[in-house]
């Protein structure tokens, strides 16, 4: 396992289906982790890079419904 974290910025802050969406992108196979930021206005993600790409992750975010930019930014 290699274990990657990624940053993304929110395009809004998260209100409750936000929240809801992220609790259930935990289910998604090969990603470990998803925290908020205390301001609600980024999420790090951690995954399996042996399972999952970083393209796949943000497709994964975003079928989910997570606001993210597109891209990460850097930490």
């Amino acid at each position: 396992m290699t274990k990657v974290q990624l940053h993304y910025e929110l395009e809004r802050p998260l209100l409750d289906a936000g929240a809801e969406a992220v609790a259930n992108v935990h289910g998604y196979y090969g990603i470990m982790r998803v925290s908020i930021a205390p301001a609600l206005d980024r999420i790090t993600v951690d995954f399996d890079a042996s399972r999952l790409s970083e393209k796949d992750v943000e497709a994964a975010l975003i079928r989910y419904g997570v606001p993210i930019k597109r891209q990460p930014v850097s930490a």
